[in-house]
């Protein structure tokens, strides 16, 4: 593992209970770019049994999620992968968890264009993913305010209209971004 990183983390948005630390490493493959949108797709996508990095332990799964969501028979239910992301693993994946809805966060919209095309011409099942494109400006200025130990105050988070409102490390954040269905 390359460095830790803390996040302190409070909730005014009454959706999302956050709890009070989560603790997220960077492995030596990892950017700092891929630690943030870890980070912000966890309380994006916050809910109950939301895991990070999780070894799912299942042979017919040979794959780690960024975020997933169990559900009580433990199959995954939410697959989150945040920055670079395959085409032929998310083809694999519309397979290998075929209840489970399939999300990609990337740090701007001429990312994830760029990831939607290339499915396009992969030709992908169709309405089985979902992307979220970060604003690229917002994604930067997160990433250079990241430290060892960081605080988060979540204000709003909403898919209708996307936006996300909150401070970070003493900093206010309120951006939009993009949905893309595949």
């Amino acid at each position: 593992m390359n460095a830790k990183y803390s996040f302190h983390l409070t909730s005014q948005d009454r959706r999302r209970d956050l709890p009070p630390k989560i603790i997220l490493g960077q492995q030596d493959t990892e950017t700092i770019t891929h630690v943030a949108l870890k980070f912000l797709a966890y309380v994006i996508f916050f809910r109950e049994r939301l895991q990070i990095e999780t070894n799912l332990h299942m042979d017919n799964i040979p794959f780690v999620p960024d975020l997933v969501q169990l559900d009580y028979e433990l199959r995954p239910r939410l697959w989150v992968e945040c920055g670079e992301c395959s085409v032929n693993k998310l083809n694999k994946l519309a397979v290998k968890v075929p209840d489970s809805e399939i999300w990609v966060v990337k740090r701007s919209l001429p990312a994830a264009e760029h990831l939607f095309q290339a499915m396009a011409k992969e030709e992908l099942r169709r309405n089985r993913y979902n992307l979220i494109a970060l604003d690229e400006e917002m994604v930067e200025e997160f990433c250079g305010l990241i430290r060892p130990r960081n605080e988060l105050l979540w204000v709003n988070g909403e898919f209708d209209p996307p936006n996300l409102q909150f401070d970070f490390n003493g900093l206010w954040f309120d951006a939009l971004f993009t949905l893309l269905r595949f």
